[in-house]
């Protein structure tokens, strides 16, 4: 998981990797010209791969067997061509490219593709994304260059997953992987080789002058973590950066601004509220009715994400072929239907226009991470839409580490959301057998239903048969409400002008290190 963690500032320091300050030293500022420095909010847990590192591939250090071209087909990265699949779905080749090395100059062979896929269903390493290959039955090499997937049953997406980045088992073998040097110093095969990582502050990447894809067009790539909103901002003004990622209104701050251009990227990026099955309010079924009919989805996106988003009502995107629209809600508030739903559940008016039912306020916390500034505004207009209805909310923001322990009973403004298949999130997100697994169903909602609609997801091969999983899984959580969905985001972006080679992408949720608008960094230049 990526973590919004606080950032050290640091602008002495990526000032001089942005731009030269030494005018008598022509290599200084050579190199400095060819260095771009990009800020985000987050900031990985590791930089391994088997531990959840760029899994779906844009890491910008490891590459997968396949990899995602600038509309998000799947193309060829280290094999050499696309895998090819059994007629029953179940064996799964993949031939490598020759010739690639890893950063220490070490060749990559099959050997090194089993251990990844390996070391993840290894039970004793700690990877939250062995349930994404649960459908693996084995993985072998039957000769350097080849690589042979088995698979228990036919998943249909299972060339998705081949995304994921490969590591050289000899840097791994016989090591506890959860606490490698690797985790923080990987060895790769990208166009990026990892030059330093400081917590908290920056990672720097140095081009791999030999990449199989081509020498990266520039020399250095510096990632700042800095996870305050408004203080990205005031960098990305005072010329720090080459792009940052920014709050929506805070990048409509730059559009009259020159120098600067602002990108608004589609994505499949939802934000909503998790409501919790085990508090008293939120686990009543009228209470969640209640705050789907009251919240204005209309007026936030006009007012906080200033147009850069549209309604969201489940979590899998309106553009995916999986939507079911009659799982579509109404974007603009009905008082009528909230205060209906809290009639018929026995929500009371009390005096002070709260509702209350058995002597249970209608009233619960609402958390969000204090140093997201598009959640807290959000949380703010949940709590005023649902306040005209008689439900208060109290929205707190808090640290990562304080939101972890009350996660099973407070609400929390989430997000998450792939423009790829649906099992990658939802299945651990709604699935009752992860309830309580961390940020994986914190709520501990549970439904036979959407269990079985998510298993037969990942389970059948035939494209019909699947949609029409989805569709039960989508129909049912529009009847449960487990969470309060809120608005798709569009990612905001200020880039300066004198960047040259950016190209959008549709994004998933995780968009910090590399899959953001600078996933194809490697081939930027300055005008």
């Amino acid at each position: 998981m990526i973590r919004r963690v606080p950032a050290v500032l640091v602008a002495c320091a990526l000032a001089l990797a942005a731009c030269s300050t030494s005018p008598t030293t022509s290599g200084a500022a050579a190199s400095a010209d060819r260095t771009f420095v990009v800020a985000t909010a987050g900031e990985p847990d590791t930089l391994n791969p088997v531990l959840n590192y760029g899994v779906d591939g844009a890491s910008l250090i490891f590459d997968g067997l396949v990899a995602r071209d600038a509309g998000n087909a799947l193309v060829p990265g280290l094999a050499a061509a696309l895998p090819t699949v059994s007629p029953d779905g179940k064996t799964v080749t993949a031939t490598l490219r020759d010739g690639i090395a890893f950063h220490d100059g070490s060749p990559l062979t099959s050997a090194d593709v089993v251990f990844t896929y390996q070391a993840i269903l290894d039970p004793k390493v700690d990877s939250v994304i062995r349930s994404d290959l649960e459908m693996l039955a084995s993985v072998t090499a039957p000769d350097p260059k080849t690589v042979v997937f088995t698979l228990k049953y036919a998943y249909a997406p299972f060339l998705q997953r081949l995304a994921l980045g490969i590591v050289p088992a000899a840097a791994l073998q016989g090591t506890d992987v959860n606490q490698a040097d690797f985790n923080r110093k990987p060895i790769g095969t990208g166009p990026y080789k990892v030059e330093s990582w400081t917590p908290g502050d920056k990672l720097v990447l140095a081009a791999n002058d030999t990449y199989f894809g081509g020498k990266p067009a520039n020399a250095k790539v510096v990632v700042a973590f800095v996870a305050d909103d408004n203080v990205r901002a005031q960098r990305m003004r005072a010329g720090e950066f080459d792009a940052a990622e920014l709050a929506p209104k805070l990048a409509a701050g730059f559009d009259s601004v020159g120098g600067y251009q602002v990108h608004r990227v589609d994505s499949a990026d939802y934000r909503g509220v998790m409501l919790p099955m085990g508090n008293p309010v939120t686990g009543d079924l009228a209470v969640r009715k209640a705050l789907n009919a009251a919240v204005d989805r209309t007026a936030m996106i006009g007012g906080v994400l200033g147009g850069a988003g549209e309604p969201a009502y489940g979590p899998v995107p309106p553009t995916s072929e999986f939507a079911e629209p009659a799982a579509a809600g109404r974007p603009a508030a009905d008082a009528v239907a909230a205060t209906a739903a809290l009639d018929a559940g026995g929500w009371a008016a009390g005096g002070d226009g709260i509702r209350a039912k058995g002597g249970q306020r209608a009233a619960f916390t609402l958390m969000y991470p204090a140093t997201d500034s598009l959640r807290k505004e959000l949380a703010l207009a949940v709590t005023a839409d649902a306040k005209k209805v008689g439900i208060e909310i109290k929205p707190e923001g808090l640290t990562w580490d304080a939101i972890d322990t009350r996660i099973s009973q407070d609400a929390l403004l989430m997000g998450f959301g792939t423009p790829y298949d649906p099992d990658f999130t939802s299945y651990k997100l709604f699935s009752s057998q992860f309830a309580g697994q961390g940020y994986f169903n914190p709520g501990h909602y549970k439904s036979p239903v959407v269990d079985k609609a998510l298993q037969d997801g990942r389970d059948l091969a035939d494209p019909a048969a699947r949609k029409a999983a989805y569709s039960s899984f989508q129909k049912q959580l529009a009847t449960d409400l487990p969470w309060l969905f809120l608005a798709y985001l569009k990612h905001t972006y200020v880039v300066k002008d004198a960047v040259n080679g950016v190209q959008p992408r549709v994004e998933a949720h995780e968009h910090d290190v590399a899959n953001s608008i600078w996933w194809n960094i490697n081939t930027w230049k300055r005008k």
